[in-house]
């Protein structure tokens, strides 16, 4: 199946080299310049991931991450933006981005993020024996070989991240996993300044679970360690 990549800016310099370094990797590439485009070309192209400008007009960046995610496209997006401050990050990750990345950026280090993503994907897609690919706990039910979560029968919609988080928590109750833990084993990249990336992950995955589950929380943060699942 052809992996094919949405690349969204607003700056046609930035969109033509992106193509250029992903192009020679064989990935498919569609292009857009404006929210309202990138959102025609999600549902119409239905692209494998999406890399995402937050500054375009139309539609900027987060309110086409939003549209995405309230309408259960869980498509994995790697936000950009010339911003640099870790509260411009936080709102990206918090309306549902997979990464973050700011301009100006190293076209090679992007491509690396890509196929690292890419990558968590295509190990979610393979089929393993069940005793390694479901995991139980309480009413939730995290089955990776399809890719689905659902507490108490009920589907919950999970970006890609928040599926891995909570796969890794699940499958062992209890034991807590420090946020440098848990971005490499996810991200799988050295854990240099993840704290925050992970924390924003966790709580959007905790309000989600919340909301679930009536109010009760069963992500816990033991401060100055990490995170576990308890129910």
């Amino acid at each position: 199946m052809t992996t094919s990549i949405l690349i969204a800016d607003d700056d046609k310099e930035i969109v033509d080299l992106v193509k250029l370094y992903l192009q020679n990797e064989g990935y498919t590439i569609y292009q857009a310049y404006d929210g309202a485009e990138v959102w025609r070309l999600v549902q119409e192209k239905q692209p494998t991931l999406v890399i995402l400008d937050i500054m375009m007009p139309e539609m900027n960046g987060l309110e086409v991450c939003r549209l995405m995610r309230d309408n259960g496209i869980l498509t994995p997006i790697l936000m950009l933006s010339a911003k640099a401050e870790d509260n411009d990050k936080i709102m990206g990750l918090l309306t549902g981005a997979d990464d973050y990345m700011v301009k100006p950026f190293n076209p090679l280090e992007l491509s690396v993020r890509v196929k690292a993503i890419l990558r968590r994907m295509q190990q979610m897609s393979q089929v393993e024996p069940v005793s390694q690919d479901k995991v139980i706990i309480g009413p939730i039910v995290v089955d990776r070989g399809l890719h689905v979560v659902t507490v108490s029968g009920k589907e919950l919609h999970l970006t890609t991240s928040e599926f891995d988080i909570l796969f890794l928590l699940a499958s062992e109750p209890g034991r807590v996993f420090s946020s440098e833990y848990i971005f490499e084993k996810i991200w799988q990249e050295k854990a240099l300044g993840a704290s925050k990336t992970v924390m924003v992950h966790i709580s959007n995955l905790r309000d989600k679970l919340r909301e679930a589950m009536g109010g009760e929380n069963v992500i816990k943060t033991i401060w100055g360690v990490g995170y576990k699942i308890e129910i």
